[in-house]
């Protein structure tokens, strides 16, 4: 244990949960714990609130209710009183495409919100936080980072894949599916087969797509047990990884460990190295620097340049390889991958963990991938020799715009711009054929702000695939894309159009450069021609004026900065 953590005063495991519950004068709020189960005995022991992220909404989170309640077993057998209580959960898959999805990246900060708000309000003494979809991880990191109690996370797990024609097929399958129905390479019938069997039980979405990704992400940052990031949803090894998060909270509150003690600036570069060498979603580099935000850390998009330059990419998993996470977890998992790159140098193994050991130690006797294995390549062959999340700037994108590029798309892209101000407008483009090689696919107005918040390009990404112009067409946009997503694709263009940044005045037949290499994305045209369309431009009216979209919109900072809402 580090010096830092052993010279602080002698903990207090009980130090919020006795203001609330220990003196004579706190009896009524005692009474109220009667009622739900507490004994006399209770009110000596630490309160752990289990915040799931259960609901029916959607596969990632149907089975996180009977998760919630083996950690609080584990919390319980350990000694600590736990609560278990809900926060919501939405789902990017269904919603995608569609206005709803502007709820998505909302969410995150609603989990955060709620997380913080009942922990605050019950004087919780530690937390586990078990989450499925996209949102509910940096949602609960962020609470975590916020409230700095003794903490845990738990994943959800990856779901199976479905099989159709003896291939593996998940729900990036079924989008790409209806590209292709489109381009007539598909019949009905076929699609709704590749429908009814893409998602075939509990589970996150099955490829290094965000979920996953936030996932390896957390248990590399320090804050969740080894392993917890490749553990299928439905196994003894997810049940038993919630009994002993709930044990290892009451270990931190023992030691006196909490999440910033663990969330330093070392640890979240060890989980954009992880992300990089697993090929994660682009949504690594919005919520990662969101969830620094909270801890009090210093992150930018720099950062994940810096750790790209020097991380290869060796995961062949899907959006953009064969494989899915379920296959990953069947030759041992993220652990052997995260010893292999504090043996390279490309991860700091002297951070310390939730289960109040350095990773370094946590990783000691874990055995290397079988010799076989395809899913990990070695760092003699990447993928990839550098990352892949390339933070690119020029005249389109001032403060910085994130791509994703495998390699498989090329390095540089030159192309005529289609313009549209939503992503419904951009789809129905792609499908009909309007949109044609050589074309620079141009989605603004989706922004933070302006969408507002900020959708998800899943369904023009994957139409774009399945119509076959991944190699041909590029598409550019202010909004976000799904860890599914794949091909020539730029998003968190900022400043984005709302606010009166360049991509503003995009104009249909105007010429854009993409180039990875130089990490640019410029409208060639004059600086004098820019000025003079930004200057008669102006900011559109907002798209609501009521609710939780409404004041999301006026508070919500830059994709730049994490699209926090605290800033």
């Amino acid at each position: 244990m580090s010096q830092k953590i052993a010279a602080k005063k002698k903990p207090n495991p009980r130090k919020y949960s006795s203001l609330v519950t220990g003196p004579m004068e706190r009896a009524p709020s005692r009474a109220m714990l009667h009622a739900v189960g507490f004994t006399r005995d209770d009110f000596k022991k630490s309160q752990i609130g289990i915040a799931s992220t259960w609901s029916m909404l959607t596969p990632c989170n149907m089975h996180i209710d009977g998760l919630a309640r083996e950690a609080a077993k584990g919390a319980d057998a350990a000694g600590g009183k736990s609560v278990i209580f809900n926060t919501i959960t939405i789902s990017d898959g269904i919603s995608m495409g569609t206005e709803g999805m502007k709820y998505s990246l909302v969410s995150r900060e609603v989990i955060a919100d709620s997380i913080e708000t009942v922990m605050g309000c019950e004087g919780f003494d530690g937390l586990v936080a078990v989450g499925g979809c996209d949102k509910n991880m940096p949602g609960c990191l962020m609470a975590m980072a916020r409230l700095n109690r003794p903490s845990v996370f738990v994943y959800g797990g990856t779901i199976l894949p479905g099989i159709h024609k003896g291939e593996k097929v998940d729900i990036v399958s079924v989008f790409e599916a209806v590209g292709k129905r489109a381009r007539g390479d598909m019949s009905r019938k076929e699609l709704e087969q590749i429908e009814c069997c893409a998602i075939p039980g509990p589970g996150s979405c099955g490829g290094m797509y965000t979920a996953n990704t936030m996932a390896s992400a957390i248990e590399a940052l320090g804050m969740s047990l080894p392993n917890s990031s490749a553990q299928a949803a439905v196994s003894a090894a997810k049940k038993r990884d919630c009994r002993d998060a709930g044990a290892a909270v009451l270990n931190l509150l023992k030691n006196g460990i909490c999440p910033r003690d663990i969330m330093t600036r070392d640890a979240f570069l060890n989980a954009i190295a992880v992300v990089t060498a697993l090929g994660g979603s682009t949504n690594a580099v919005l919520h990662l620097i969101a969830m620094a935000h909270d801890a009090g850390v210093k992150l930018s998009i720099d950062d994940f340049t810096l750790i790209g330059k020097k991380t290869p990419v060796v995961a062949d998993l899907k959006p953009s390889g064969k494989y899915v996470m379920a296959e990953l977890v069947k030759i041992g998992g993220t652990i052997p991958l995260m010893k292999m790159m504090i043996e390279e140098g490309l991860m700091n193994g002297e951070c310390l963990t939730v289960t109040g050991k350095t990773l370094r130690e946590n990783l000691k006797n874990v055995r290397p991938y079988p010799a076989r294995q395809k899913v990990i390549r070695p760092f003699s062959d990447p993928i990839k020799k550098e990352g892949h999340l390339i933070i690119l700037r020029g005249n389109l994108a001032p403060t910085g715009a994130v791509a994703k590029i495998s390699g498989k798309e090329g390095l540089s892209f030159t192309g005529k711009a289609r313009v549209y101000d939503s992503e419904e407008a951009a789809l129905k483009a792609i499908l009909d054929g309007t949109i044609k090689k050589g074309h620079v696919i141009v989605i603004r107005r989706e922004g933070p702000k302006g969408g507002p918040g900020m959708r998800e390009m899943l369904a023009p990404t994957s139409a774009v695939m399945g119509k076959g112009l991944g190699k041909d067409v590029a598409l550019i946009t202010d909004g976000r894309f799904s860890g599914g997503s794949h091909g020539f694709v730029v998003g968190h263009i900022t400043p984005e159009a709302h606010v009166g940044g360049p991509i503003a005045v995009v104009k249909n037949g105007d010429e854009i450069t993409i180039d990875a290499k130089k990490r640019q994305i410029n409208l060639n045209i004059s600086t004098a021609e820019i000025k003079k369309r930004l200057a008669k431009w102006k900011q559109p009216k907002p798209r609501y004026t009521r609710g939780v979209l409404a004041k999301y919109a006026k508070v919500v900072a830059s994709a730049s900065l994490g699209a926090v809402t605290d800033l």
